[in-house]
């Protein structure tokens, strides 16, 4: 497939892949993912999967869309991880590609945990991440040395919709200097206020990342106390990245990124 001075591993028949496909941009796929797409019989895929890296699979593959969108009808969890095990059974190489990076919420984990029970072997295809990507086509940096030393990723919402339990605010908002929320529209005006109660600074920056390394990507700076206000009055919808901190005011310096023609 590449002139390249390394061998790609084989992609055996029964065994499942978990390839993450990236934030969008189908040039931020890993060599890997790409062979994955370009060896699989059968590509089960989330809502969030660049159409144009779906459309690098292989002539002949079977695509199934099998993604999961908060507050609309999706497929259940159990359903795709049983789908994942019939599929392997019937000797096909069965990749699962999923937007970001499988591990990172992605449920990753719980596919590869009912593949391991079931005795399917698997491979994991580590994939550029929403907040580390999309924060570098927004022109924010997950970290600079003038401003943070750690920056923390946060669920916008928990396994049952709501905010994610056991959370400590109070320690989020004084141990992170740089937060990253995904998935956080939904809930983001308890996110703002809890933080706001925790003692972050209204007018600290922040800003809003809406279909991220695509070109329909929308980025809006704003402050804290200003984010539900500013996703309101720009229509802003999800996939969206919400990010707080310092880094978010080095924007208007280093946003770099432009559509594509």
């Amino acid at each position: 497939m590449f002139d390249l001075p390394f061998d790609f591993p084989d992609f055996v028949p029964g065994a499942v892949w978990l390839v993450g496909a990236g934030p969008g941009d189908p040039g931020l796929l890993s060599l890997l993912a790409l062979h994955a797409l370009r060896s699989a019989d059968h590509v089960i895929h989330d809502a969030l999967v660049d159409s144009r890296v779906v459309g690098l699979a292989r002539p002949g593959a079977v695509i199934e869309a099998m993604g999961k969108r908060g507050g609309r009808d999706s497929a259940r969890q159990e359903d795709i991880n049983q789908r994942l095990i019939v599929l392997a059974r019937q000797g096909l190489r069965v990749l699962r590609l999923k937007g970001g990076d499988p591990f990172v919420f992605g449920r990753g984990a719980e596919e590869a945990l009912a593949l391991a029970a079931a005795g399917i072997p698997f491979r994991v295809v580590p994939g550029i991440t929403a907040g580390i990507g999309g924060l570098a086509y927004a022109g924010i940096p997950a970290t600079a040395r003038a401003t943070n030393a750690a920056v923390a990723f946060i669920t916008g919402h928990g396994a049952d919709g709501g905010l994610p339990d056991g959370f400590d605010w109070d320690a989020l908002a004084r141990g992170a200097p740089a937060m990253v929320f995904y998935m956080g529209l939904r809930h983001l005006d308890r996110v703002v206020e809890r933080l706001l109660a925790a003692g972050r600074r209204p007018d600290e920056p922040a800003a809003v990342v809406c279909d991220a390394t695509t070109p329909r990507q929308v980025v809006v700076e704003t402050t804290l106390a200003g984010l539900p206000e500013a996703v309101v009055n720009h229509g802003l919808k999800p996939p969206a990245l919400v990010v707080v901190g310092e880094v978010a005011g080095l924007r208007h310096r280093l946003d770099w990124w432009r559509p594509e023609v």
